[in-house]
């Protein structure tokens, strides 16, 4: 069997093969893509069975080139996890290629990030899983009452009744004024994290090449940013892919009522599951949250070749040995440029 390789960005075949691959998500898309090339300078690349008009199947990865840490193909940095879009036949084909291909082109690694991992059993003795995850999804199916019955009384109910004692006012859209909120948002959390923002390249890529598939929500008292978080949506299905708050704010309830406000937009345009994104195992605050929000759990597991000697949970952060309370007190433009040098790395 032949292995023939694409360029996403341009070979009009693949934004078909997206819309009509049920296994397709928002990462898959084009204009993720684009981001990721645009802000890191990564160049995606797909490996097909099918070299002709017919574009049935395909693997997208990222190339990504660091003097600091390797070469390496990734499917897809930055992205919670990437489906193969092939069957088993298919897939264990343009994997064996991959496997053969590696020291060829002097990859320090390949990896996957699937939802599905029964495609992967068969190629195990050459990608073995590598890190794991736990992910999390709300079904939007039933209707809102039953939904805002499903969260947790206490620690979702109450304090969403709280916010809207506290009157905080509840804004969504691509603006650049919420854009600048949401930044501001983000730095106070990445400083309590101690860890370097995303550089504003890559929000200001997102919002300019996914356009209306991405969605800045904001909740605010008296005009101050209180919680925001930034929400991507494909195919019926919305994804939660960054959050941040003030921590000042927290008695009022703010982030329970932006995902409830989430929830019911989404709801009303007919999506039918709140993808919550992955969580790290050593990060049991934030999986009960999501458990609360009435989210269903799954295990996340990411392959390699060649693999690691043992299987890693991740930390919190891929960046965790950065001098972190450092980091903490450098001014905004010398943190936010910490962020912009190391990130193409991490991918």
């Amino acid at each position: 069997m032949t292995i023939s390789s694409l360029d996403p960005l341009t070979d009009p075949r693949w934004p078909r093969l997206i819309a009509e691959n049920p296994h397709s998500s928002i990462f898959h898309t084009r204009e993720w893509l684009n981001a990721l090339h645009l802000t890191y300078g990564y160049e995606p690349v797909a490996f097909t069975t099918r070299p002709g008009s017919d574009l049935s199947d395909a693997l997208v990865f990222c190339k990504v080139k660091s003097w600091l840490t390797g070469k390496r193909l990734v499917s897809l940095p930055f992205s919670d996890h990437c489906q193969p879009l092939a069957d088993a036949e298919n897939l264990q084909e343009i994997l064996y290629y991959l496997h053969n291909q590696r020291e060829t082109q002097q990859l320090r690694y390949i990896e996957l990030r699937p939802v599905l991992n029964d495609l992967i059993l068969d190629v195990q003795d050459q990608f073995m899983p590598s890190e794991r995850f736990c992910s999390q999804v709300i079904d939007l199916r039933p209707d809102l009452e039953t939904i805002y019955k499903s969260f947790h009384s206490n620690c979702v109910r109450r304090k969403i009744k709280r916010a809207e004692r506290e009157e905080l006012v509840y804004e969504a859209g691509r603006s650049e004024e919420l854009l600048q909120k949401f930044r501001y948002l983000l730095l106070l959390t990445r400083r309590r994290h101690q860890l370097p923002p995303q550089p504003p390249s890559w929000f200001h890529n997102i919002l300019r090449c996914l356009g209306s598939l991405v969605t800045i929500h904001v909740v605010s008292k008296d005009a101050a940013p209180v919680a925001s978080i930034l929400t991507l949506t494909h195919k019926g299905r919305m994804v939660y892919k960054y959050g941040c708050s003030d921590t000042k704010f927290n008695a009022m309830g703010g982030t329970s009522l932006l995902f409830w406000k989430a929830i019911q937009q989404a709801h009303s345009a007919g999506i039918e599951e709140f993808d919550l994104g992955r969580s790290s195992y050593d990060d049991p605050g934030l999986i009960a949250f999501k458990e609360h929000l009435g989210a269903g759990s799954s295990e996340l597991i990411y392959y390699r070749t060649p693999p690691f000697r043992a299987i890693k949970v991740r930390p919190k952060s891929s960046i965790s040995l950065l001098p972190q309370k450092a980091l903490v007190h450098l001014p905004d433009s010398l943190f936010t440029g910490v962020g912009q040098l190391l990130y193409r790395h991490i991918g």
